[in-house]
C-alpha cells in the first residue's frame, strides 16, 4: 500500500513540476512586412507556441491586445511567443511596427 501511495505521490510530483502535456507549436514567417499564414487556428483551452521566424533585415513586435501578448523578435531571428489556453473566438494580431501589412489572426476552436 505504501509502495504504490509512494508512487502515485511521485507522478503527480513529477506532473507538477513539468507542467501539463507539450504545448501544439505553429510556424509562422514574417517576410516584407506580412505574416505567413496570417490565420493560425489553435485549439481551445490549450497553451499554444507560434515560433515566429522573422526573414526581415529590421525587427518587429509581434503585438496583440486580444491575447495580451507583446514579443520583439529581431531581423533575420525566429523568437517564441506563447499563448494562454483561449476561450473559443478571434484574436487579431499585427506587427506594430509595420502595422499596415503585417496582421493575422488566432481562432481558437
Amino acid at each position: 500500500m505504501k509502495l504504490a501511495l509512494s508512487a502515485a505521490l511521485a507522478a503527480a510530483m513529477a506532473f507538477a513540476v513539468a507542467g501539463p502535456a507539450c504545448a501544439d507549436e505553429f510556424k509562422v514567417t514574417l517576410k516584407d512586412h506580412r505574416f505567413t499564414p496570417s490565420t493560425i487556428k489553435v485549439k481551445a483551452g490549450t497553451t499554444n507556441v507560434i515560433i515566429l521566424s522573422n526573414e526581415d533585415a529590421t525587427a518587429d513586435e509581434f503585438d496583440s491586445e486580444s491575447l495580451k501578448v507583446e514579443k520583439v523578435v529581431a531581423g533575420k531571428t525566429t523568437g517564441k511567443v506563447r499563448l494562454r489556453p483561449l476561450a473559443p473566438g478571434r484574436y487579431p494580431f499585427m506587427g506594430e511596427y509595420h502595422a499596415k501589412t503585417a496582421q493575422g489572426v488566432v481562432i481558437a476552436q
